[in-house]
């Protein structure tokens, strides 16, 4: 599997690798501090005596190019802060069958709606859920009863 970080980010850390290795560092101590397999040390070692620096070149991730780039992300996110009535739905919850419907308004692009997490994670966003509250509650009595009235009764069961 791929570690994470971006090509010149596992370059750095192969290199690091190469480097302490040319200090007479063993294998294993290598792995530790460069946080890697002792086998991929081996490999990259392999790899630079046998075509140098080109050997040890860290490539773009393989796979299929994301259907929205970087820019349609930032866009999404604007549509997605400036709320789901703005975007013409009945409420202001977003959910992922919403953000697919969004995403094929806005960009043309169709998604499945299992996708729409790991899309919003990738954007920084993380899922919430909508606090269950009456819309009639007044906050000030709330906080004045928990002041006041709640530590009497906590009183009460205690004994």
């Amino acid at each position: 599997m791929r570690p994470m970080g971006s090509p010149d980010a596992l370059q750095r850390r192969r290199e690091r690798a190469v480097e302490l290795l040319q200090e007479g560092n063993t294998l294993a101590a290598v792995a530790r501090k460069v946080r890697a397999d002792i086998r991929s040390v081996q490999r990259w070692k392999a790899a630079h005596r046998q075509m140098g620096a080109a050997g040890i070149m860290a490539r773009q991730a393989s796979g299929r190019p994301a259907l929205l780039d970087t820019k349609e992300k930032e866009k999404l996110e604007v549509f997605l802060l400036k709320g789901a009535k703005h975007a013409g739905f009945p409420t202001d919850l977003w959910n992922c069958k919403r953000v697919v419907q969004l995403i094929r308004m806005k960009f043309g692009v169709g998604y499945h709606e299992r996708h729409i997490p790991r899309i919003l994670r990738s954007m920084g966003w993380t899922p919430q859920r909508p606090q269950k509250r009456a819309m009639e509650q007044n906050e000030a009595v709330v906080q004045d009863w928990i002041k006041h009235d709640w530590p009497q009764i906590k009183k009460k069961f205690a004994r």
